[in-house]
């Protein structure tokens, strides 16, 4: 059984001799390559050596094509701000500017960017496929629907649920067609990005996404591939309606625990994948912890249907070695067996170096958002547009900062404010908002009650 053939059977929760092990390497493989990421996005040579350099370096059951969920909406009108060491973000959203659905560019395989993807899953699919399952990933139809319409989605919900619903249908169509061009090239599974979903509730998934979800799903069943339904940051409320859609795996980051996710997905006979933690092990470890984080996983997983993965995009400047070294422990049983029998004494770091501000000193009201990164994180994105603009509203009297906890000063002040969750708003230092994006009255009534307060002292 090869790795492809690993892949296959565990997302089908099927019995595998070993877990199945897929690196999400998207600009990573920028990285890789010594290229920019918005250059790497670009060029089909590019992406081409990336993958096949991930491959040598880290013996994959599968690989994604690319990891940007902004191809689609690039294509339906929204302008992009690119990075040198991320996938791009979506700077503006037509619906929020006075369009129709009726007026948004065609989506077709020959439309933006995707020429160049599914050249390079050709060469790819040529050169490895034969051992190597690929994954396409398409963006999920709330995640795209957001990208159109912007923070106001929020509010849609409950003033034009209807309109919303239509949105998120359509954003399915657009999903369908994305699905066809990866399948038609030569991709073997179909994951659905849908990391938005992490900022509403159960009754709000069942009412905007399920059905718009399963209709995806069932195409690309229809099609003759699995469909994996991947949702970056906290997912745990969501968890269970996402069981009980038509999709054939869960993958999920570090927010959502593992036993809980294993649990739910096998009562909905689904597999499930992911966990592996992005920044403090993968991008800021050591080998040795990227090692014990794997067999942790692996661990907790207990038996078939269970991918080693990270939670999400792997960081553009991932050590390779940290990556190599947790890929090991599901393709090496016996190195595995070392890994558990080796006493690693955890040293946490205090972060005594980074400075918290004394916030009822300061004059303004602080506002520390936490993200992973807003430039390549959508929820984070979303999150500090939200600061942002309450912020303006406001005037004086606010500063907003972002801490990013893929570099050590962010990752010291989401310890030191005990943030928890990534993104989440902190107002003076108290985490305010922990994974949920606040719809603007309620930020700015937030933020203006805090301003009283201080007021008053």
């Amino acid at each position: 059984m090869n790795g492809k053939d690993v892949l296959m059977r565990a997302i089908m929760n099927e019995a595998t001799e070993r877990p199945a092990w897929v690196p999400f390497v998207g600009c990573h493989g920028a990285s890789l390559t010594g290229a920019a990421a918005d250059d790497y996005l670009r060029s089909p040579d590019l992406i081409v050596q990336g993958l096949l350099k991930a491959n040598d370096l880290y013996r994959p059951d599968s690989l994604p094509v690319v990891f940007d969920l902004q191809m689609e909406a690039e294509i339906l009108g929204c302008d992009l701000l690119w990075a040198g060491d991320g996938p791009p973000s979506v700077a503006t959203h037509p619906l929020a500017n006075g369009l129709t659905l009726a007026d948004l560019p065609e989506m077709t395989a020959e439309s933006g960017r995707f020429p160049i993807v599914m050249e390079a899953l050709r060469r790819v699919k040529a050169e490895i496929g034969d051992h190597v399952a690929l994954y396409g990933l398409i963006c999920g139809p709330f995640t795209l629907a957001l990208h159109l319409l912007g923070n106001n989605i929020f509010l849609e919900m409950f003033d034009n649920s209807d309109g919303i619903r239509e949105l998120t249908a359509h954003c399915a169509q657009i999903g369908k067609r994305a699905a066809d061009a990866y399948l038609d090239n030569g991709a073997d599974v179909i994951a659905v990005v849908d990391p938005m979903i992490s900022q509403i509730s159960p009754e709000h998934f069942e009412q905007f996404v399920t059905d718009a979800a399963n209709d995806l799903f069932d195409h690309i069943h229809e099609r003759g591939a699995p469909a994996s339904f991947f949702c970056c940051g906290d997912a745990t409320r969501n968890i269970e309606v996402m069981a009980k859609t038509r999709c054939d795996n869960i993958s999920v980051d570090e927010n959502v625990d593992l036993a809980y996710l294993r649990d739910i997905a096998r009562g909905n006979g689904k597999s499930f994948g992911g966990n592996l933690q992005l920044t403090v092990v993968l991008l800021l470890g050591t080998e040795q912890q990227a090692k014990s984080a794997a067999v942790n996983c692996i661990e907790i997983a207990d038996g078939q249907g269970y991918i080693l993965a990270p939670g999400c995009d792997l960081p553009f400047d991932t050590p390779p070695a940290n990556v190599a070294a947790a890929g090991l422990m599901a393709l090496d049983e016996y190195e595995r067996e070392i890994a558990r029998q080796t006493v690693i004494e955890a040293q946490e770091e205090c972060f005594d170096d980074i400075v918290v501000p004394d916030y009822d000193a300061l004059a303004e009201v602080a506002i520390d958002v936490i993200t992973l990164d807003s430039a390549t994180c959508a929820p984070c994105q979303y999150m500090m547009d939200a600061a942002r603009r309450a912020a303006s509203e406001i005037g004086e009297g606010v500063t907003v900062n972002e801490h990013k906890i893929t570099r050590r000063e962010g990752l010291g002040m989401f310890c030191r404010l005990d943030a928890g969750h990534v993104p989440t708003i902190c107002i003076d230092g108290v985490p305010t908002f922990k994974s949920i994006i606040p719809d603007q009255p309620q930020l700015v009534q937030a933020i203006r009650e805090r301003m009283e307060e201080k007021a008053r002292r």
